[in-house]
């Protein structure tokens, strides 16, 4: 039975119950209106959209900002022109998304330099590329593990431009043994003038 059709016969039986309520030797009972009956919730209502299918992943909606990625020194072994390729050494990969941190959505094309010492802790022509994300905003570069140097933990220098949005100059820095890495860049856009 649904539940109006049940909440209709409960007030049936009530209105039946009344006359009693008033003859003598019977408990006098407060006046029924309908009022008195607070039903649950209403039963949720059907849907029509199917479930997602196992496979497909829930959609999420994307959040307003991501956090911008911090800067961090651009160093003196930067030179611009650095030759396009993903890989400059093997042992180490690093990958991720480049994104906008308005809206977080991932910047297709963004140009993503790479430097880094070789292994003998020197800098060179051999240790430097540029990548390109793909439509997905996402990248990856591989690399030999970079050394320490003159006191400095292991690091990759990046540097990334895309259109819009100001360049980000920053560095990774992989844990001793570790054989890949995940970074996403966030840059942040440029201000527009009125």
């Amino acid at each position: 039975m649904h539940r109006a059709g049940w909440l209709l016969a409960m007030l049936g039986f009530l209105s039946l119950c009344a006359p009693i309520a008033g003859k003598k030797g019977s408990p006098a009972r407060p006046a029924f209106t309908p009022t008195t009956i607070r039903p649950e919730a209403p039963p949720p209502a059907l849907s029509t959209t199917p479930p997602p299918s196992p496979t497909e992943p829930p959609s999420t909606p994307e959040p307003e900002a991501c956090a911008p990625t911090p800067p961090d020194a651009l160093g003196p072994f930067y030179r611009p022109g650095a030759p396009v390729r993903s890989k400059v050494g093997e042992g180490f990969r690093l990958e991720g998304v480049v994104r906008s941190s308005r809206g977080c959505r991932p910047l297709p094309g963004a140009r993503i330099e790479f430097w880094l010492a070789g292994p003998d802790g020197r800098y060179a022509d051999a240790y430097r590329a540029t990548v390109f994300a793909d439509e997905r905003g996402a990248y990856a570069f591989e690399s030999h593990f970079p050394p320490s140097y003159g006191g400095r933990p292991p690091h990759i220098h990046i540097r990334v431009t895309a259109e819009g949005h100001r360049v980000l100059v920053t560095q990774y820095y992989p844990q001793p043994g570790q054989t890949r890495g995940q970074f996403d860049l966030v840059l942040v856009p440029e201000e527009r003038s009125p």
